[in-house]
């Protein structure tokens, strides 16, 4: 059998230590054992704990149709966003206003380490679905009362 034709060894027998070989995560065995905000749900493939790998984490994000997010940060990591389905928004505060950032399938978003914001969902029918991948291993979530802005304090 040729390699393209979708060989698939079965390699959750593997005892081998986890930083010694590939790892395969199929689509149906993403773990929602992970942070969370109200409206969303996340959902992990590569994680510390599932794969050990020791500085990324990434996984998806679904947020259901007419639903926004609770707002939010995620601590020390950066967080790069691929939109995937649906045209979800991204909403941060700029020390004036919220601004709201619309998106569709294709589209990239970066979030900066500690910056608050929220994802939300308009469309009344369709859910939102992103790929999410960030600079740590697991998944930080810190769930704010409220957004506000962010001031940069690098010198």
């Amino acid at each position: 059998m040729s390699t393209h034709e979708g060989f698939h060894p079965d390699l959750t027998s593997n005892t081998a230590p986890l930083r010694t070989r590939l790892h395969h995560v199929r689509a149906g065995e993403l773990d929602g054992n992970t942070a969370q905000s109200g409206g969303m749900t996340r959902l992990a493939a590569i994680s510390g704990a599932r794969v050990g790998s020791e500085a990324i984490w990434m996984g998806e994000t679904h947020v259901a149709p007419s639903t926004a997010s609770d707002n939010h940060h995620h601590g020390e990591s950066e967080t790069a966003i691929y939109v995937v389905s649906g045209r979800p928004e991204f909403v941060f505060h700029d020390g004036t206003d919220e601004v709201r950032i619309k998106t569709g399938p294709g589209d990239y978003i970066f979030v900066p380490p500690f910056v608050p914001h929220r994802e939300e969902n308009p469309d009344p029918d369709d859910p939102a679905v992103v790929v999410i991948s960030r600079s740590t291993q697991e998944a930080i979530v810190v769930n704010l009362p409220e957004l506000y802005p962010l001031e940069d304090t690098r010198e």
